[in-house]
């Protein structure tokens, strides 16, 4: 099978990915859901005119001129409302957040009168709509301000409380389940025997795939062999995975059985492997409604490709309006080498010079088993097929990594 260029990979694994299900949860549990439909506001905000200072409510003209007196008739406090109407010659007591009483039109800050007992006079003019909020300034009922395809930030969910909804529609979370595969994984803190490495890989998918909104199941490790590997395969589906991700055992060698497994459980493979480095040997395909993304093992390709398609793949499952990565512009720190017929994702460190310009250094070893370097990378850089050398300060694209 001839290799796929990344962009047509891209469209293939989100052809067809529509946002899941609405469902209504608490705000509590709405952080970072996403919006299935406009939100409208179910009252006005505030209800009333309502005193932005503490101070008197008076009307303006009976405070338009310095050393007026006015006649203290009652007070007002943030839910205690004053029942009576201001007149001629007469001042409420009034503290922010209450409601200015009927009759008045201004407020004068208690900084600006003497109090007299009942008396107060007024050393700063008063101003017809001074230091009141206007009712509905916020909001009025029926505004939408909230719109469908939202990811719901905290200041989100503190205007849909203000409007009044203890509930809001989002997306179903889509459930990411991984499965490792491989005989010479051990899991951390293990002593691994000859031959074996510790297994990592599931760990950064996991907390990619969170990080995105969705729910993950951890299949664990099936070992070599084609049944463990179909049982594997089997468990996610029954979970009710939405994804399937596979990690190692995407090759065509004697133990690299996902292949084989998949094809057994009639999965449609859409393709197999990608004109790109890392993760040259990534497959996508359909068993049913779960979609399957089987990752290199390498632990550097299986983090990037799960960054490049597995995480567009979550956002456009949960409704979200910001489905890929966007690319920056920067400048090489360093200069690289003419590029082959993959396209190239080279780990990368930022910097920001004092004249603000994005410079990307790549990593020295860009081998695909580098964790540290992988972890010391805020940046990959991207390099197009058959790309010419390119010196340090030359123009370049980069993706950044999670922070």
């Amino acid at each position: 099978m001839a290799l796929m260029p990344v962009s047509d990979a891209l469209a293939s694994v989100l052809a067809g990915a529509e946002p899941l299900a609405e469902e209504m949860v608490a705000l509590d549990d709405a952080f970072h859901r996403v919006l299935a439909r406009d939100v409208a506001a179910r009252r006005t905000q505030p209800p009333a005119a309502m005193s932005a200072m503490d101070g008197y409510a008076v009307r303006a003209g009976d405070a338009a001129k310095i050393d007026s007196e006015l006649t203290l008739i009652g007070e007002v406090a943030a839910g205690r409302p004053f029942a009576g109407t201001v007149g001629a010659g007469e001042a409420v007591r009034i503290f922010t957040g209450g409601v200015v009483p009927d009759g008045a039109d201004a407020v004068v800050i208690q900084e600006d009168t003497v109090a007299d007992g009942k008396r107060i006079t007024i050393k700063e003019a008063a101003i017809a709509g001074r230091h009141i909020r206007p009712a509905g300034v916020d909001f009025s009922e029926g505004d939408v301000l909230l719109r469908a395809r939202t990811r719901l930030t905290e200041r989100d969910l503190a205007l849909a409380a203000g409007m009044n909804h203890p509930r809001l529609p989002v997306h179903r979370r889509p459930m990411v389940a991984i499965l490792a595969t491989g005989d010479e994984l051990v899991m951390p803190g293990a002593t691994p025997g000859p031959g074996q490495i510790v297994y990592s890989n599931g760990y950064a998918l996991h907390a990619l795939a969170r990080s995105e909104g969705a729910e993950t199941v951890d299949l664990g490790i099936a070992a070599d062999t084609l049944e463990a590997t179909t049982a594997g395969i089997r468990r996610g589906r029954e979970a009710g995975a939405d994804i399937l991700v596979t990690t190692g055992g995407a090759s065509v060698g004697d133990h690299d059985l996902v292949q084989q497994a998949l094809k057994a459980e009639g999965i449609a493979m859409a393709f197999w492997k990608i004109a790109m480095r890392p993760g040259k040997p990534m497959m996508h395909g359909r068993l049913g409604a779960m979609r399957v993304i089987g990752l290199p093992g390498n632990p550097v390709s299986s983090y990037v490709c799960g960054f490049l398609f597995l995480v567009p793949l979550i956002r456009a499952l949960s409704g979200g309006s910001m489905i890929h990565h966007r690319r920056e512009r920067a400048v090489l720190g360093r200069d690289v080498g003419a590029n082959d017929q993959r396209e190239d994702y080279l780990r990368a460190r930022l910097e920001t010079r004092d004249d603000g310009t994005l410079t990307a250094f790549p990593v020295n070893h860009q081998d695909s088993s580098l964790l540290a370097n992988l972890a010391a990378a805020q940046a990959l850089l991207v390099r197009a097929p058959f790309a010419p050398r390119a010196e340090a300060g030359a123009l370049c694209e980069v993706l950044r990594l999670p922070a």
